[in-house]
């Protein structure tokens, strides 16, 4: 679910437009047909803010090279291609809209995409795990070669199987891009579970949406969570006037002004970092992003 949504129904709970059409497709084009007019980019923004963390963990933990990332809401590997691939999200838009690619099956595609990113892997690759209640965009990431492992769970609804509590046990890493809001406290409360000592977690949250639950629940596991500040980040274009209306209502509840931010129409999200103490005061974050 690092995706979006096709359709213009909102969503009861928070406002969002509700795409849950191609979220679970057999392949990724409708994903990326559907969010390339509403200039979906965030998964851009986080290729940077990734690759820098991983650097960063690779200097702070020599032992544990390469770093294990685990991306939360993974839908079809999107995050896992910008991070370990030379690849940007303009070419992977471009590259599932030719018309030789979409005269192929799923399955072709999928062979196709192992073939294109194998040849694009960076010598920085890390692991990474990926987690989406959507079995067939999870399970297409793992087929096309961009996850090492994929599990189709929902974390809130039930805890993880004995395989998936197995695969995080040493996550170094947790990354989720377009999740918060979809999954909550629940959700990091059996990720943490799972854990044999607390992971870096890095989202990207959308201003209309509370991160405080999460940043208290991974506070009681002795991480202790910093925003960026300066900047926020483009996720995509609001798809109707209702859901900009239902963004600004959200806002203006919370005091959060749209000047230089959703009024230019598109929704806008912080970075969120939640770190041991001890690796914030190694490694401040005004210097690491």
């Amino acid at each position: 679910m690092t995706a979006e949504p096709s359709s213009t129904t909102t969503s009861a709970d928070w406002g969002k437009a509700n795409f849950g059409d191609i979220y679970d497709c057999p392949d990724p084009r409708p994903y990326f047909a559907t969010l390339r007019p509403l200039g979906y980019q965030i998964p851009h923004h986080g290729q940077a803010a990734f690759r820098a963390l991983t650097e960063a963990l690779r200097r702070l933990r020599p032992d544990r090279t390469p770093p294990a990332v685990v991306d939360l809401c993974c839908s079809y590997g999107i995050n896992a291609a910008l991070l370990n691939h030379r690849v940007t999200l303009a070419e992977l838009y471009t590259r599932y809209a030719t018309p030789r690619i979409a005269a192929l099956s799923a399955r072709q595609l999928a062979t196709e995409d192992r073939a294109f990113f194998t040849a694009r892997r960076t010598p920085e690759a890390v692991s990474v795990t990926g987690i989406d209640a959507a079995a067939h965009a999870a399970g297409y990431a793992r087929e096309a070669g961009l996850l090492d492992d994929a599990f189709a769970e929902n974390l809130e609804v039930t805890g993880p199987s004995p395989a998936l509590r197995d695969a995080l046990a040493d996550t170094d890493l947790i990354t989720v891009t377009g999740g918060i809001g979809y999954v909550r406290t629940r959700t990091f409360a059996r990720l943490l579970d799972c854990v044999a000592a607390p992971p870096w977690v890095a989202a990207f949250v959308l201003r209309t949406v509370p991160y405080e639950p999460i940043a208290e629940l991974l506070a009681g596991s002795g991480l202790v969570t910093e925003k960026l500040t300066g900047r926020t980040f483009r996720q995509r274009r609001f798809a109707d006037d209702a859901e900009r209306q239902a963004a600004f209502d959200a806002l203006a509840a919370t005091g959060l002004p749209t000047a230089g931010k959703e009024e230019d129409g598109y929704y806008h999200a912080d970075l969120y970092l939640s770190r041991p103490a001890a690796d914030i005061a190694a490694l401040p974050l005004a210097r690491l992003l």
